[in-house]
């Protein structure tokens, strides 16, 4: 399965967003920054002391030779989920290795000031990494929110206890969709016979 995620909506958040009113306490914020420095970014990061995390996966890589490794993919190019005060994000948003942080596209703004930031809630932060580490089949993330239809336990496998809702592909197969609401939707195939109607619990 492709990841399939809004880029363009990404980079294209509005200037001086580093002087957004931001939240209280500690939460977590999405830090943009350049593709394929995910990872690096997170570690520099915490070595300063933040809580940080990058969505990845393990996939099977298939080179053109036939030869297949297994790779850690990043899921969300160019973000990383920072947890911090705003205080912090002020300062870490002034690091030469952070672009900006991301803004929350559904907020409105007012006034003079721009959208409010994106914060990410920790039971969406908890549920992705569940996924990600759980799965035995690539997780995507989806930018187009699917109809709500079905909503669902797994009762079974290495998923068990992960609720959500179903979306039937052209082809018919199901697949469980969590919503993670400022990104989209991450989405993965599921077996039915794994699967109970929440209304049943």
């Amino acid at each position: 399965m492709s990841i399939l995620t809004d880029t363009e909506s990404v980079t294209a958040a509005p200037s001086g967003v580093g002087d957004a009113v931001g939240v209280e306490g500690r939460k977590w914020f999405v830090a943009i920054v350049k593709n394929n420095t995910e990872k690096t970014v997170r570690e520099k990061l915490r070595q300063s002391g933040h809580e940080t995390y990058v969505a990845s996966q393990t996939v099977i890589r298939v080179w053109k030779n036939g030869r297949k490794a297994k790779v850690d993919k990043v899921l969300l190019p160019a973000m990383v989920f920072v947890k911090c005060t705003e205080q912090e994000r002020r300062e870490i948003v002034r690091l030469p290795y952070i672009n900006r942080f991301m803004t929350n596209k559904a907020g409105a703004a007012t006034g003079s000031m721009p959208k409010p930031l994106a914060v990410i809630p920790q039971k969406e932060i908890d549920t992705l990494r569940f996924m990600l580490g759980q799965s035995d089949i690539p997780v995507t993330i989806v930018d187009t929110p699917y109809k709500v239809n079905d909503k669902v336990v797994v009762v079974r496998g290495k998923l068990k206890g992960l609720e959500g809702e179903i979306a039937h592909t052209s082809d018919g197969k199901s697949e469980l969709v969590i919503r993670v609401d400022i990104l989209g939707c991450a989405m993965v195939s599921i077996n039915a016979l794994d699967l109970e109607p929440l209304k049943r619990r």
